[in-house]
């Protein structure tokens, strides 16, 4: 078409172009700051003006933590409907919108592989899958972590990320708790290490079992940890909470973990950790 036929919305000044950068930039919530997206993914999702812990998924954790040419294992477990379960929608449904959001069948995945020079297994849960929620896949997927640990005697790292049991399986869910528990009690007895890393969040079900069973207990910085959330206590006991309660520094200083590692330095933490204790 013609310059002079054309309509005068069609055309543009220089003056009224824009550039869309929408997803590009994130804010800290901890410190306001505006950060780049590039470079916080760069950063291992980590505020470089505060220090905040922005979450993670499950794959970049694992490339984060062990060395190239590691694999993962156990991924063709999938969940089924077993209570044929609705709520606001189909349980069926919650888990094929997870799925396609993920790229996982389920919220966990197992890796086997080096984390500097030692062979280790580990399981790395994914809060994007219906809040990190524990049905009957991600116990069975952490109870063949426990078993293929047990067959290698290599250490196992379990990284939990978790709003507790999945309500959607009923007692299927609860279950794995106590199977999971009773998986990592032969690990004590066959005196194999066992790891466990606490990241945001990490609560109910998960908290209550095998979070807390680790020959070494460790979280992230500002990780809240606990059974309960600290809304729910506070609507149940009619009181405030202290400042930071639940988070990762509280319950250091109670005496409930043994380290808060700066994810920057897991990576080595582990690997002199493993070290010291023969692994």
């Amino acid at each position: 078409m013609s310059w002079f036929k054309r309509e005068d919305n069609e055309i543009v000044n220089d003056s009224e172009k824009t550039v869309r950068t929408e997803g590009l930039w994130i804010r800290c919530p901890d410190c306001g700051k505006i950060l780049f997206k590039a470079e916080l993914e760069a950063n291992q999702r980590v505020c470089w003006h505060c220090g905040h812990h922005f979450r993670i998924d499950a794959r970049t954790r694992i490339e984060n933590l062990l060395e190239p040419g590691y694999e993962l294992v156990d991924l063709e477990l999938r969940s089924t409907d077993p209570l044929n379960f609705t709520d606001l929608k189909p349980y069926k449904r919650r888990l094929a919108e997870a799925q396609t959001k993920t790229g996982l069948n389920d919220a966990i995945v197992n890796a086997i592989g080096q984390l500097g020079p030692h062979s280790v297994v580990m399981s790395v849960m994914e809060y994007a899958f219906i809040g990190g929620s524990m049905g009957a896949v991600v116990g069975e997927t952490i109870a063949r972590a426990v078993d293929r640990s047990l067959a290698t005697r290599h250490p196992l790292i379990i990284v939990a990320a978790s709003g507790g049991a999945r309500m959607m399986e009923g007692i299927a869910s609860l279950m794995q708790l106590a199977k999971i528990s009773a998986g990592l009690a032969r690990m004590d007895d066959a005196k194999i290490p066992y790891i466990s890393v606490m990241t945001d969040p990490t609560t109910g079900g998960v908290t209550a079992s095998f979070a807390m069973l680790g020959d070494l207990n460790i979280a992230e910085p500002g990780a809240l940890i606990g059974f309960a959330g600290p809304r729910v206590i506070e609507q149940t006991i009619r009181q405030k909470l202290p400042e930071g309660f639940q988070r990762s520094e509280f319950l250091l200083e109670h005496g409930f973990l043994d380290a808060i590692v700066p994810r920057k330095e897991m990576k080595d933490y582990l690997s002199q950790t493993l070290s010291w204790m023969g692994a």
